[in-house]
């Protein structure tokens, strides 16, 4: 018979992780590919492309990514990001 000592770390370490996915699920980034949501803010494009503030804003002055403005907050197409994350230019 072979036993495995789990530690109060081991047990805080998987309680992290699994939180972290619950929480990717539910955000609809659970593949980092699809999410039911039509509309997207700049944080969660950052998150799903892996970029910076820097270069999400670069690729909206560049024109690779359309966007529409409401207030001061920035929206983007999630068909748009998704075609981003395949590699296919919005242009």
């Amino acid at each position: 018979m072979h036993i495995e000592i789990i530690t109060k770390q081991d047990m805080e370490e998987f309680r992290v992780r699994l939180l972290q996915d619950i929480k990717l699920l539910i955000d609809g980034h659970g593949s980092g590919l699809k999410t039911s949501k039509q509309w997207l803010k700049s944080s969660e494009v950052r998150k799903m492309l892996s970029i910076s503030p820097g270069t999400l804003q670069s690729f909206r002055i560049k024109g690779l990514l359309k966007f529409s403005k409401v207030g001061s907050t920035f929206f983007y197409k999630a068909d748009d990001v998704q075609k981003m994350l395949e590699g296919k230019a919005t242009r």
